[in-house]
């Protein structure tokens, strides 16, 4: 089995986010993709975040139309900080022997990897699906120092989307898969400021996850 873990606030979780996961699932012929809501994220103050049991149950109502998507409460009903390292390794301990498992991250967020919690560890449980972001460039990747020496031709044609697809041989024999995805206009943070001065959201949440919001009042503070 080929599992992608896709982890974040989900804060709401929306098109985006759902557009991101179906190509990934449809291009590397996923059998699971795994959303992993954070608890107590590492970089984000948890005051800016609705509950984790809001973000969680969003969650499961905006993948529910989609048989491979399921969620997971790994994150929130623990009380420790989240860090990707030690979600992995424990997936790693429940998946059997045989299932590769690929997390799931922004070119954006991927370009701050140095900064996550014990890289090297991380880079040898999983396989990373690296997927493009408005406004930055796969070429971008060759000032990281854990990067492997890669052609900038084959990385432009990434960000010309001459080619979709670019695989990446680790020495711990994973790969950083890079993805040239279909842009999707669309950010959680444009989302709140929407529905905390009342504005329309429709064209950018599930219904049902609009209808949560409204019902439980969430993202009603200043922004």
């Amino acid at each position: 089995m080929f599992i992608g873990l896709l982890g974040g606030t989900f804060n709401p979780i929306h098109n985006g986010h759902l557009h991101i996961a179906r190509h990934v699932c449809s291009t590397l012929q996923l059998d699971q993709v795994i959303f992993i809501p954070t608890g107590d994220p590492p970089h984000k103050p948890v005051t800016s975040l609705a509950p984790a049991h809001h973000r969680l149950e969003m969650v499961k109502r905006a993948i529910a139309p989609f048989p491979h998507f399921t969620a997971s409460d790994h994150e929130t009903r623990s009380a420790a900080v989240s860090y990707s390292v030690n979600t992995v390794t424990q997936f790693k301990k429940e998946c059997s022997d045989d299932t590769k498992l690929g997390f799931i991250v922004g070119l954006d967020a991927f370009l701050d990897f140095s900064s996550w919690r014990k890289v090297d560890q991380l880079l040898t449980l999983c396989h990373f699906i690296v997927c493009s972001r408005p406004g930055v460039d796969f070429t971008q990747l060759q000032s990281l120092s854990f990067f492997p020496p890669t052609r900038s031709s084959a990385l432009q044609s990434l960000d010309r989307r001459d080619t979709t697809r670019l695989d990446i041989p680790l020495s711990s024999g994973n790969k950083i898969i890079l993805l040239s995805v279909p842009p999707c206009e669309v950010s959680a943070s444009t989302i709140r400021e929407h529905l905390a001065l009342g504005q329309p959201v429709s064209h950018w949440l599930p219904p049902t996850v609009e209808s949560y919001i409204i019902q439980h009042r969430l993202y009603q503070w200043p922004v």
